[in-house]
């Protein structure tokens, strides 16, 4: 039978991330000699408490989904600390990481790419128990099909291959697998960027009702502020491989602090157009993770951007409770400036969301 539900968002910190980065060797020339690195995860700290949902949100290429994965150490990461569940295995063998598996795990992002073609959902669905218990024929396919009704599928497509199945229907099933080993910990890797606008609203109410039944914590990648926003208890928005700004969802989604996070946020359509305030475009690309600009991050962008943000890479700092921001403008020895509240956004271009 599945198990019992867990306890109820609490304030114990199930996942802790510190400092961590994930930096890729860049080779070159006749020799392949390291020339540089690719700086995807470049100093990210945050806690997940137990039955949160912490939302990771920014733009394409800036470093979210492999944040996650390093998370969960399918990328070994170059520094930092990562305790999960009170065990820290940033630097854990893999004989010993094993054992951590049953109790992580990862929805990704395209569910035709992430299924077996060859394997059937029950052998799909499967694989996990076969992997990490010692459970009879009888009592996996037992297994199975709970968890096909848990995430929505009819037992009958147990004995069908991935391609009979549309596209909402095959992240159900990576969710099933997902939940296979009773998980404590999902990161879902934009789970629903791939799918029908029809269908993501389903998949992500799936998520909640699964995380109510079973006490899960998420992770949850995306570049859908309105999706995040729904299911999300608290928000981190990343840029070029760096937290800019966490804080509780409502904190954040009504008075936004870092310049980046008000453009982001600015960029979300209004429902009704005579709501929908003035927007300003940020200028220029971003920049190259491989090189990245002197001070902080976003200076080269920035509406607001001072002479210290060209020198001096800002602190983050906590500026309200539970809410932080990494900006000089709230730095007290920087020259002061006014930011601009959520009545007064910034826009992005429309291709960088």
């Amino acid at each position: 039978m599945l198990d019992a539900p867990r306890s109820s968002p609490s304030d114990r910190s199930l996942v802790s991330v510190r400092d961590l980065k994930m930096h890729f060797p860049i080779h070159g020339g006749l020799l392949r000699r390291q020339v540089g690195e690719v700086k995807a995860v470049d100093g990210v700290s945050f806690d997940i408490a137990e039955g949160e949902t912490l939302g990771l949100v920014g733009e394409s290429g800036c470093g979210k989904s492999t944040c996650g994965r390093a998370i969960l150490r399918l990328y070994d990461p170059t520094s930092g600390e990562i305790m999960m569940d009170g065990t820290e295995i940033a630097r854990l063998p893999q004989t010993q990481l094993r054992k951590m598996r049953p109790i992580m795990q990862m929805v990704f992002q395209d569910p035709q790419a992430s299924l077996n073609p060859r394997m059937t959902v029950e052998a799909i669905i499967a694989e996990p128990l076969d992997e990490h218990t010692s459970m009879s024929k009888a009592e996996k396919r037992e297994r199975v099909l709970e968890l096909m009704d848990a995430v929505g599928l009819n037992r009958a497509f147990a004995t069908r291959y991935p391609h009979a199945f549309s596209g909402g229907q095959r992240q159900r099933i990576g969710i099933a697998r997902a939940l296979a080993l009773n998980p404590k910990f999902i990161v879902c890797d934009e789970p629903i960027a791939a799918l029908d606008v029809s269908i993501q609203a389903q998949v992500v109410n799936l998520l909640e009702d699964l995380q109510r039944q079973f006490g899960l914590t998420y992770l949850f990648i995306s570049h859908d502020l309105s999706m995040v926003r729904h299911i999300a208890t608290r928000v981190a928005v990343m840029y070029l491989g760096k937290i800019v700004e966490l804080a509780p969802r409502d904190a954040l989604y009504g008075e936004p602090r870092h310049p980046y996070t008000q453009a982001l946020l600015s960029a979300v359509p209004e429902p009704d157009p005579d709501m929908q305030a003035d927007r300003t475009v940020l200028q220029g690309d971003v920049p190259s993770p491989a090189n990245p600009p002197k001070g902080c991050n976003f200076c080269t962008r920035c509406p607001q951007v001072m002479g210290i943000c060209h020198e001096i890479d800002p602190e983050f700092r906590e500026l309200a409770p539970g809410h932080f921001a990494a900006c000089h403008l709230y730095n007290e020895t920087s020259p002061r400036t006014e930011a601009p509240r959520h009545n007064e956004p910034t826009e992005v271009q429309q291709g960088d969301l």
